[in-house]
């Protein structure tokens, strides 16, 4: 059978632009439809765009501690038009950059939804015609989720927070994950009164306990308000605010409510279970270690497979993907020793093992710890500290685990990530030159393993 393509792409963010680009750099003719704009949600309305606002609203704290280092700075103000406009701007520069990459690499572009009509044929509906493909790539992504409660219509989520506006008084934001406790951090350096609201006893559910509650007692500190254990019953629009009847009675009112529990992936009304694509009970499309579906004919990479659920892992399952079909190299995905940080304030990362994870793998493990004021804050008289942890396995002296919580949490977990991928052992830490003076350097001079205490 003779093929429009030999690979159609559907969906234009991180990962499908990477297959499809890497894809046509072997010479197969390959396609992309994308039905809003090239970059997806990474570019248009996630990571870079809200590491942009975490800049920007990190001045009022570098204002407040350039005092202790003798700089008097006067008639400092902020306009949330300016942060806004200028970081919408920056968005769309570079979703012209990702299409012009894909134009420049020969893949064909259509700006169109696009669903499946069998395993090698999918229908362009704004074009409306179908075409066909010896291999088709569903990379289209997640969307945030909004529960089913009464008073929906008076909620946001983290797409319309980007574009707000103006600034609320005070925001509500439900969810104590990454999105949540993100912009949780930009939100309040704004001048925002903020409130997260959380289902369970912690935030971040996953991460380690030591950073778990270390970033609650450092986000309290700040003035933030954390509210655990708490299910939101309704929301009213009440004289001008949102008011939020929680199921136990309490009330709260704010200027805002923003939901940021979750997302789901994108595979609605898009032909997959009729094309006999399996899905998951999140609608996630189940695919195996090569990232193929129950199709044969028919991948998915990155949110849509909710396997794990960030961007460089989307790009790296993309370019295995290619690899597997079009290098002749079959390569399974592999989620190990995956990086990941929370731009949140303080900012934390981790790769590796958590402290549970590790007990219940490993017969057992020791554990360091350093707790430190950064040389910065002591001039600026801010007493917030640095964590940074260690979790080994007592038998190969092999690092499992790595989590930092403090300034430059996440370039340091992305250097640590190399050592740890490649078995990097204890000794070699401790064998390693301090550079003086760092706070990185803790992580090679942690000497005293951690013992917990008798309570």
């Amino acid at each position: 059978m003779l093929f429009d393509y030999d690979l159609f792409v559907i969906g234009g963010g991180s990962g499908g632009v990477r297959a499809a680009r890497m894809a046509a750099g072997t010479g197969a003719r390959v396609a992309i439809a994308e039905e809003f704009r090239f970059g997806g949600t990474c570019v248009i309305r996630g990571c870079v765009p809200k590491k942009l606002l975490v800049y920007g609203s990190r001045f009022p704290l570098e204002f407040e501690d350039a005092k202790g280092f003798g700089w008097t700075i006067e008639g400092a103000s902020f306009d949330w038009a300016t942060l806004r406009d200028n970081v919408q701007r920056e968005v769309a520069r570079l979703s012209v950059i990702y299409e012009g990459v894909l134009e420049r690499a020969g893949v064909e572009r259509f700006h169109s939804r696009a669903v499946l009509e069998g395993p090698h044929i999918v229908r362009l509906l704004a074009e409306n015609r179908t075409v066909t493909a010896k291999t088709i790539l569903v990379a289209t992504g997640s969307w945030p989720f909004i529960p089913h409660i009464h008073g929906r219509e008076h909620i946001i989520s983290s797409n319309e927070a980007f574009t707000l506006d103006t600034l609320p008084r005070s925001i509500a934001i439900v969810g104590g994950g990454y999105i949540g406790l993100e912009f949780a951090g930009i939100f309040h350096g704004l001048g925002v009164d903020v409130t997260v609201i959380y289902r369970g006893d912690r935030i971040l559910r996953g991460f380690d306990e030591d950073l778990r509650i270390g970033l609650t007692e450092a986000m309290q500190a700040q003035g933030i308000h954390m509210l655990p254990n708490k299910y939101l019953a309704r929301i009213e629009e009440s004289a001008g605010e949102k008011l939020i009847v929680f199921e136990d009675g309490s009330e709260l009112r704010v200027g805002c409510v923003m939901y940021a529990t979750g997302r789901i992936p994108l595979t609605d009304n898009m032909g997959l279970m009729e094309a006999g694509v399996k899905l998951g009970l999140e609608g996630e499309i189940l695919v195996d270690r090569y990232s193929r579906s129950s199709v044969e004919t028919i991948y998915a990479v990155g949110d849509v497979t909710d396997r794990l659920n960030l961007t460089p892992v989307a790009i790296d399952e993309a370019m295995r993907f290619v690899d597997t079909v079009f290098r002749d190299k079959p390569t399974p995905v592999d989620h190990t020793f995956v990086p990941t940080a929370v731009f949140s304030y303080p900012e934390l990362a981790t790769v590796g093992l958590t402290e549970a994870q590790a007990r219940e793998q490993f017969a057992e493990i020791d554990i360091y710890k350093a707790s430190f004021r950064p040389m910065k804050y002591v001039l600026a008289q801010r007493h917030e500290r640095m964590l940074m942890k260690l979790i080994v396995d007592t038998r190969s002296d092999r690092v499992l685990g790595c989590h930092i919580m403090g300034p430059d949490a996440a370039e340091m977990a992305q250097i640590l990530a190399i050592p740890l991928r490649l078995g990097v052992k204890k000794a070699d830490f401790d064998a390693t030159m301090a550079l003086h003076p760092s706070i990185a350097e803790e992580l090679v001079t942690m000497r005293e393993k951690w013992v917990p205490s008798a309570n």
